[in-house]
């Protein structure tokens, strides 16, 4: 069977029904922009509790709030379900599954490939296949593409299939799914075109480039510059340090300059699903092609190694009160990976964590976002961020720099303190002493 040139125009379609496999921070939103243009959405996902939260008109993502989302599940704009094999009455499926690396610091693309199976056993002509979640140069063709043509259906042709990459940044104020330019490349152009006829309902810009590879690229190449310039301004933060320089001063200075300077800003290491991960697909694919992406993997070095820097700080903020790191009480300020989000994945607040307790720390943390934390056995809740918490501690470690934190307080309460963030800048106190604001109360 052959479709005509009309076929493109069916995502043009009043009564389309876009699928979207994976309901979380990328899922979520997607369907909640879908949906608010009037596009019927069927949500796909292998957790009961997510799929049951929707269907009752319940949000677990920060950025989709339930009073939002719940008159769109009423209206039958959006609906959640377990069963994959409803995959064919979608006119559209958009893959949003997880992309993470494994042991070995490989990719592992175990979620795309269960995706993949499930959106072939349900192919049917006419259908668009989108694969959001990110990854490495060439998996859409290598992987999605053979599987779907095992059906028999010629490609540009008989379905469309596509690459564009989600460009989430959560707890963004400004930039959300609807007013972020959404890059796009199919496998062919008739690909491109059905892609672009189908976001651009919910989609204010849209950025079509010549290929699902060329748009594979391009997220990666974004995340990996977020890297390597974070990795210099943490390196930047060690000879600083080393120099007994300010150098959230000297970025202050640098950031003056109108031309030829990005402001980025040193902290306790990277976190996050994408930063810390997604540069490793590129390497990967690259070491397949007997080629060493030298700045991934220095930068990656680099930002691995800050939570040391960090507890090194701390382990010197102690020392000058003359108390060992072993048996200290140290509260934790934030665990999240970025200030006003819930998320702890890749966190280095966690890496902190287990230094400090490798130690001999006794280590508490206070987070608003995060009510527990896992690591390994062990189980961590959050305290209460009272006068008795901060000022009982022998030190306080500012990791997450949280907007609702009265940094004012935190730094009159505290008896020793490190700001990993410079949270605490222009808070005036004295006795604090210290190398820019990696301080310590004297």
């Amino acid at each position: 069977m052959r479709m005509s040139d009309e076929g493109v125009e069916r995502f043009r379609a009043p009564d389309l029904t876009l699928g979207i496999i994976g309901l979380g921070y990328v899922g979520v939103p997607l369907a909640f922009e879908a949906a608010r243009a009037g596009v019927r959405v069927l949500g796909f996902d292998v957790k009961e509790t997510v799929v049951a939260g929707i269907n009752e008109g319940r949000s677990h993502i920060q950025d989709v709030p339930s009073s939002e989302l719940d008159p769109l599940v009423r209206r039958g704009l959006i609906e959640a379900t377990g069963d994959m094999a409803r995959m064919s009455e979608c006119d559209a499926v958009s893959i949003c599954v997880p992309t993470p690396l494994s042991k070995t610091r490989d990719p592992d693309v175990s979620y795309v490939l269960q995706a993949t199976e499930a959106v072939a056993a349900a192919l049917r002509p006419g259908q668009l296949v989108v694969l959001e979640s990110t990854t490495y140069p060439g998996t859409t063709r290598e992987i999605l593409l053979p599987a779907l043509q095992a059906r028999g259906l010629e490609v540009g042709q008989d379905f469309f299939l596509c690459f564009s990459p989600e460009r989430v940044d959560p707890a963004n104020p400004r930039w959300n799914t609807r007013n972020t330019p959404k890059v796009i490349g199919g496998i062919t152009p008739r690909c491109t075109e059905a892609g672009l006829v189908l976001y651009r309902r919910f989609i204010e810009t849209m950025v079509p480039v010549s290929s699902a590879e060329a748009a594979e690229l391009t997220k990666i190449l974004e995340n990996t510059f977020r890297a390597v310039n974070i990795a210099l301004v943490n390196e930047a933060a060690i000879i600083a340090d080393r120099l007994d320089v300010d150098v959230w001063e000297v970025i202050e200075a640098a950031a003056t300059k109108p031309f030829g300077f990005m402001k980025f800003t040193p902290g306790p290491g990277l976190g996050g699903h994408c930063i810390p991960v997604d540069p490793h697909y590129l390497s990967w694919k690259m070491r397949t092609l007997n080629y060493k992406t030298r700045f991934i993997e220095l930068a990656s070095e680099i930002n691995a190694e800050m939570p040391v820097f960090v507890v090194g700080k701390v382990r010197a903020a102690l020392n000058q009160a003359k108390k060992p790191v072993n048996g200290s009480r140290i509260l934790l300020l934030g665990v999240a990976y970025k200030r006003d989000v819930d998320d702890v994945r890749e966190s280095p607040a966690l890496d902190v964590l287990r230094l400090l307790e490798a130690d001999g720390a006794l280590v508490t943390y206070h987070d608003p976002f995060v009510a527990t934390i896992e690591e390994g056995a062990r189980r961590h809740r959050s305290v209460d961020l009272t006068d008795d918490a901060l000022s009982s501690a022998d030190a306080v470690v500012i990791l997450t720099d949280h907007s609702c934190f009265d940094y004012a307080r935190i730094v009159h309460r505290s008896r020793v303190l490190v700001d990993a963030r410079n949270a605490t800048a222009g808070v005036a106190e004295a006795g604090v002493v210290g190398t820019g604001r990696w301080i310590v109360k004297a």
